[in-house]
């Protein structure tokens, strides 16, 4: 994996640039449509590469090993050629899913222990095993396992987290960097940044991640639970010590403004459920500001849904019909918002990324920020 800065600013840190992996090149900032179980929920293949324009898609270790299986994933050739999708993917190690587990996961040095949310059958993820079974899933871009510091930890508990996610670290990258991959394109390997709300943890955490000199980094455990000015204040902090040349992905995150807020702070890379989640509950985001579709408002009005949108839905089906869908519970509804979602979100990266290159990113996100979260 390669990555290049294409440009910068003076008056920000927001970067255009551009990553090049063995499936292909990614503009960046980027946005990476969540396909946890080798499906972006209510959108297909198609319409993820004709319409939503997604240039990477991100897949999870922890759901696609407990189903379809590791077997399942090797016997096709890997998760590329089992969804058939032949455009970069990065996968999650699962850590974030098994901290969620808390109840039915205990914490060892050796790795973490836990039960299946299908079938409560007991399984052991160490940082050896995540890199092996990302071998076998066969992403572009795989994460290092860590523990996810709930936002509102302690001090003590936080510092107790990033020493333990230090030594899984070590460990998984020195066991990625002694096997090779397993179908003939090459895999990247990305740490990441923990240490909760606390600066001196973060930065901690940033020098011994720098340091190891992967091919990108990543910035984790954070929008759980800490308020947004924290959140951008954490990035603040860690994007002064990793290095200007990797790329720099912010995990779990979140709203379009902030996305654009996390952009001006130099991250490069982003996913979140949001768009697709928010879409299948009736909240569009547009760049005018952002419609709940079971409004009643929108129940006689015949306007495009939105006039000014990029996907095709955006002109071809009203308001009132959409509205319908939802308040009607036809599936049709679910794909609408899920396509229209995604597309307004890789577009909004994409015109960040335009006006980054043109150079006036800090007065276009000004307006954009003020249009983004406004209620219509």
């Amino acid at each position: 994996m390669k990555f290049e800065v294409k440009k910068t600013l003076d008056n920000s840190q927001a970067r255009a640039g551009e990553i090049t992996t063995d499936h292909g090149r990614i503009q960046t900032p980027i946005f990476m449509p969540v396909g946890t179980d080798a499906s972006v929920k209510a959108v297909d293949q198609r319409q993820l590469t004709d319409t939503v324009k997604a240039q990477i898609i991100l897949g999870n270790t922890y759901h696609l090993y407990l189903r379809p299986g590791l077997d399942i994933l090797h016997r096709a050739g890997g998760l590329h050629q089992f969804m058939h999708w032949d455009r970069p993917i990065l996968t999650d190690s699962g850590g974030f899913q098994v901290f969620s587990l808390s109840s039915i996961r205990k914490l060892k040095d050796e790795g973490v222990e836990f039960r299946s949310h299908i079938d409560g059958s007991k399984h052991f993820f160490t940082p050896e095993n995540i890199v092996d079974t990302q071998r076998i899933i066969g992403s572009d871009i795989m994460m290092a396992l860590d523990e996810c510091t709930p936002g509102n930890a302690d001090y003590e508990y936080a510092k107790k987290s990033l020493e333990l996610t230090t030594k899984w670290l070590k460990r998984g990258y020195a066991h990625f960097k002694a096997t090779e991959p397993l179908y003939g394109h090459s895999q990247a390997y990305f740490p990441i940044v923990q240490g909760c709300v606390y600066p001196d943890l973060r930065r901690q955490a940033a020098r011994m991640v720098a340091d190891l000199g992967a091919e990108g980094n990543a910035i984790g455990g954070l929008a759980v639970g800490e308020p947004t000015e924290v959140m951008y204040e954490m990035i603040e902090v860690v994007n002064e010590i990793l290095p200007a040349d990797k790329p720099r992905y912010l995990m779990g995150v979140g709203t379009p403004a902030n996305l654009l807020e996390a952009i001006d702070r130099g991250v490069d890379m982003f996913d979140c459920v949001m768009p697709t989640r928010n879409g299948r509950n009736g909240m569009l985001f547009t760049a005018q500001g952002i419609l709940n579709m079971r409004n009643k408002k929108w129940a006689d009005d015949f306007s495009p849904l939105d006039p000014t949108g990029t996907a095709w839905v955006d002109s071809y089906f009203s308001k009132a019909y959409v509205r319908h869908l939802f308040i009607a519970q036809e599936i049709l509804a679910l794909e609408i918002a899920s396509i229209h979602n995604l597309t307004f979100y890789l577009w909004l990266v994409g015109e960040a990324r335009r006006h980054i290159i043109e150079g006036d990113f800090k007065d276009w996100k000004r307006k954009m920020i003020e249009n983004v979260t406004r209620r219509l």
